[in-house]
């Protein structure tokens, strides 16, 4: 379970919005399971079908989070013409099994936010508990 406040996930969804067509990236905060923060980060593969997360952009999110007793938890990126689940080059790149994976769809007209781990090649969706704050 992963629970986050109604304003990160809307800036994750403005995000995808306002880089579509090609998937948007981003990184999350926090504490377990807990989302206290997110980051936009610049997508180096520029392209509609994969993200890479600019190295720099990172750098600074992981030490900004650091600073404010935090840790990076997870990532998020968007699909653009296809579901809010975990693609094969999702799971291949899926760099820690403890984070968390929040994908983004703009494949229908409103976006669906879904968020899953994968662990060793196995994808588990997560249920996402919105706070009002």
């Amino acid at each position: 379970m992963l629970t986050i406040s109604q304003i990160y996930l809307d800036q994750m969804i403005a995000h995808a919005i306002r880089e579509y067509p090609l998937e948007a990236c981003g990184l999350i905060s926090g504490e377990n399971d807990t989302v206290k923060g997110f980051y936009r980060t610049r997508n180096d593969a520029a392209s509609a079908r994969i993200y890479t997360v600019n190295p720099l952009d990172y750098l600074k999110a992981d030490r900004d989070a650091e600073a404010n007793s935090v840790s990076i938890i997870g990532v998020m990126h968007s699909h653009t013409h296809s579901e809010a689940y975990p693609s094969p080059t999702d799971v291949a790149q899926a760099p820690d099994p403890s984070w968390h994976y929040i994908l983004v769809s703009l494949k229908h007209k409103d976006p669906i936010l879904r968020s899953f781990t994968i662990v060793d090649g196995n994808i588990v969706e997560e249920s996402v508990v919105r706070l009002n704050c």
